[in-house]
């Protein structure tokens, strides 16, 4: 063990866990902070750590797509996250999807081993004096969202909602058949209900009328996009749905061997394949106007939730300019977050923020210079977007190519493009990989 101060990270989702394990490595001690499973947020229901409360998906496995990128540049630096991940996957295409319970548990138990880390089970209430890394999540609320507010300035905060999960063995599998977009993956990694167009604008109307949660605890009511709930996409337009979520491009029913009209896809959401999500279905209907509403799809007539869909506040800084590219406060180089209160969205950006802060505090207190990712790389340009956004609407965002550093004399095939700024991306890992950071 070096000497010197111990480390303490409060919140053990996934940047609190990746920050804490990157710390750990590279010999400095770690005290994570985690109020469970004395309390539990409005959204989690376990009492281990990373707890994916809304898919079990970390989406697209191609490096062609910036999350996919993003994914293997984090595997490349060895990643905590992209390990349990790797290792308790289940079918999904051409997109990575995890058993939610065992990635917890797997999680949970690498951090608890490690023995350089310690883990304290209490509620954060106040930001600590020296090095610390704040990863809390967009649930933050109490006594330590007022301390971040003095120490940064106002928080800003946006909605965000989950999907329900059924039984497999609960669906009418007459209805329904497996099959993945143009038979990626093993070619049958997804279920699919099939609905005519009577059927999907029957479903439409129901849903766009179907009585939703009061929302009046709430300070705002920004949604943020990337998880709309289904029925406010609905109110959009008749076809909304069927240009999005529910979209049957690339899928043939064998039952009448042609593409469907609209579709609803059910991914595998534990290991078993017993239980499956609804995908693209996050929702704020009530309880019963669920069961109602989503028993109308084709093989869910008698379905058996059990998890109904579930919207809550997160809340998120006003990151440009008092965040650094490293995640560091800029009035308080001692002082990272990490994780969605920073504005990264999606559970592979909080990873990648959470390894960012974690290496950066580990070069800190060893004297060692900081280091810039780059905006080349996915890992680089999330931190550059949430501290150099200079737009007056800042709000949290995905990784995608569009805020990766341009190509020079890019190729004008965006498929090109893409596969040119990718392999651009990893020879910057790489060489970081050898310098040994």
């Amino acid at each position: 063990m070096m000497d010197g101060p111990c480390v303490k990270v409060i919140g053990a989702g996934l940047a609190g866990c990746e920050a804490a394990w990157q710390i750990a490595e590279r010999g400095i001690p770690v005290t994570l902070i985690d109020m469970k499973p004395h309390r539990l947020s409005p959204a989690h229901k376990i009492g281990s750590f990373c707890e994916l409360v809304c898919s079990n998906s970390l989406r697209s496995d191609n490096i062609e797509n910036a999350v996919g990128l993003l994914k293997e540049e984090l595997r490349r630096m060895r990643s905590l996250i992209m390990d349990c991940a790797d290792k308790t996957r289940v079918p999904a295409g051409g997109a990575l999807a995890v058993d939610r319970t065992l990635f917890s548990r797997l999680v949970t138990k690498r951090i608890s081993d490690h023995p350089l880390i310690s883990v304290e089970e209490a509620e954060a209430e106040d930001i600590p004096d020296g090095p610390c890394i704040i990863a809390t999540g967009p649930l933050t609320d109490g006594k330590l969202l007022e301390s971040i507010e003095r120490a940064t300035g106002t928080t800003l905060h946006f909605h965000d909602a989950a999907a329900p999960i059924v039984t497999k063995e609960s669906l009418d599998m007459s209805r329904v058949f497996a099959s993945s977009r143009y038979e990626k993956g093993s070619g049958a990694d997804y279920l699919n209900c099939p609905l005519n167009s009577e059927e999907y604008f029957r479903f439409v109307r129901e849903l766009v009328s179907a009585e939703t949660v009061e929302l009046h605890e709430f300070e705002t009511p920004k949604v943020f996009e990337g998880c709309m709930p289904v029925e406010i996409m609905a109110k959009r337009g008749d076809m909304t749905l069927a240009f999005g979520p529910m979209k049957p491009v690339g899928l043939v029913d064998p039952n009448t061997g042609r593409q469907p009209f609209a579709v609803v896809q059910l991914r595998q959401d534990n290991s078993d394949g017993t239980l499956f999500n609804m995908v693209g279905f996050q929702t704020n209907l009530k309880f019963g106007e669920q069961k109602r509403v989503f028993s109308m799809i084709p093989g869910l007539g008698n379905a058996e939730f059990v998890r109904y869909g579930v919207m809550h506040r997160n809340s998120y800084m006003d990151s440009p300019g008092k965040l650094s590219y490293d995640y560091s406060l800029i009035k308080r180089d001692d002082l990272y977050f990490a994780g969605q209160i920073t504005g990264v969205e999606g559970y592979v950006e909080s990873a990648s923020s959470g390894f960012t802060a974690g290496v950066s505090m580990a070069r800190k207190l060893k004297g060692l210079p900081p280091i810039d990712f780059g905006a080349e790389t996915a890992i680089g340009a999330l931190g550059h977007y949430v501290s150099e956004y200079n737009g007056s609407d800042f709000q949290p965002m995905n990784v995608t190519f569009g805020i990766i550093a341009p190509l020079e004399k890019a190729p004008k095939n965006k498929r090109l493009r893409y596969a040119a700024a990718a392999q651009r991306a990893l020879g910057r890992i790489d060489e970081l990989c050898k310098e040994g950071i």
